[in-house]
C-alpha cells in the first residue's frame, strides 16, 4: 500500500451544496434559507440554549450540590494490577512508576493506589494514598505499603 493509492471510504465524502447558483440548481434565489426572518439574514440565528424569549430550561432548573474544584487534590491513579510488572521484593515509588512507563506524569499530590486487579508479587509500595482494597490486596500478597 502506497500513500498515493489511499482513497477515502465510499460515501464518506460529499460535495458541498453550491448555493445561489441559479433557479435550476434547486438552491438558487434564497439559497435554501426560506423567505424572511432571522435565519434568512446573514449573521442571523440564535445563540446556544436560546428558546425564543421563553425562560431557558437551563435557567429554570435549580442549581444543586457543591464542587470543591478550587481546592480539590489531584492524584495520579494506578491499580494494584499495574504493580505486577515490577520484580519480587521491589520498592515501588512514584519515580519507579515514571521510569517503567506506568505513568506519564505525577500529579501535584502524588499517586493513589486503587484495588482493581490482582497483585501476584510481594512488593513494598510507597505512595501518597491507598484505597482500603488496595491495602488489603498488597498485604494478601505478603507485600507492604507505606504512605508518604
Amino acid at each position: 500500500m502506497n500513500i498515493q493509492s489511499l482513497k477515502p471510504a465510499e460515501n464518506s465524502r460529499f460535495r458541498h451544496k453550491r448555493l445561489g447558483r441559479g433557479m435550476a440548481s434547486g438552491l438558487g434565489k434564497t439559497s435554501g434559507r426560506g423567505m424572511k426572518g432571522q435565519n434568512s439574514r446573514s449573521g442571523g440565528g440564535v445563540r446556544l440554549g436560546f428558546e425564543g424569549g421563553q425562560m431557558p430550561l437551563i435557567r429554570k432548573l435549580p442549581r444543586r450540590g457543591f464542587t470543591n474544584s478550587e481546592f480539590r487534590k489531584h492524584y495520579s491513579i494506578i491499580n494494584v494490577s499495574d504493580l505486577n510488572r515490577f520484580d519480587e521484593g521491589a520498592v515501588i515509588d512514584a519515580g519507579a512508576l515514571l521510569e517503567y512507563g506506568v505513568l506519564s506524569k505525577v500529579e501535584d499530590y502524588g499517586v493513589k493506589v486503587l484495588g482493581n486487579g490482582k497483585l501476584e508479587k510481594a512488593v513494598t509500595v510507597r505512595m501518597a494514598k491507598f484505597s482500603d482494597t488496595a491495602k488489603k490486596k498488597i498485604l494478601e500478597a505478603n507485600g507492604s505499603f507505606e504512605e508518604v
